[in-house]
């Protein structure tokens, strides 16, 4: 019942945002009511932080099945590049909740104990791919972590939410496939170039995440 009730909860808060969404809403669609809603979760507030919580947790955990630790430097980051870009496109309700929160100048979230240890064990996952890519000399510069992952997730999260007015402004479907692929093809390349110092000709793999990425978006 409580899956049930998070899971309704999370199609809620990402369509009306918190001050829309309505429990009664939420307990129809999870097959309960407003009192075992209560019981299970708690009021609204709890419930979105819960909420935020398990979409935090969901994407931590999948991030911990990429296997960059025994992977080439820059191959762990493209494949880095490529999940988070993937995982937006197949979770637009994680958008949509970071949305409301940062608006909510993360109230929610501060209230959250669980929230900045599931971030620890990440940040040092990418730290130990950045100092393994210095000392091999596929890297020229050990970058923090914390604002390479920032600069990843920024280059996929701008795209994709303004998609739409950015489609307008410059007179192009961005939101197409090929326009898709070809994004993540140039931040593979763009975060690669900063991380070994190479010209983006010389990488050599502007083209190859195209194909790895028709074979990675969500059918």
């Amino acid at each position: 019942m409580r899956l049930r009730i998070l899971e309704a909860a999370k199609q809620e808060f990402a369509a009306h945002g918190l001050a829309g969404a309505r429990v009664d809403r939420i307990a129809a669609k999870a097959g309960a009511n407003k009192r075992m809603l209560y019981y299970h979760v708690g009021k609204k507030d709890d419930l979105y932080l819960a909420v935020l919580e398990g979409a935090y947790e969901q994407i931590r955990a999948e991030e911990r099945g990429l296997d960059l630790e025994h992977l080439d430097p820059p191959e762990a980051i493209e494949r880095l590049i490529g999940f988070t870009w993937n995982y937006f496109i197949r979770n637009p309700e994680f958008l949509a909740l970071l949305n409301t929160e940062n608006l909510a100048k993360a109230r929610h979230l501060k209230r959250s104990t669980k929230v900045k240890s599931m971030h620890s064990p990440f940040v040092e996952m990418i730290r130990t791919v950045v100092t393994r890519g210095v000392e091999s000399g596929d890297f020229k510069v050990a970058v923090d972590p914390v604002q390479l992952y920032i600069s990843i997730a920024a280059l996929c999260f701008f795209y994709l939410s303004n998609g739409a007015t950015l489609s307008v402004i410059f007179g192009r479907d961005l939101l197409k496939q090929e326009a898709k692929n070809e994004r993540l093809a140039h931040m593979v390349a763009l975060v690669l170039a900063a991380l070994t110092g190479k010209t983006t000709a010389s990488l050599g793999s502007a083209k190859a995440p195209k194909r790895r990425a028709a074979a990675q978006q969500p059918a």
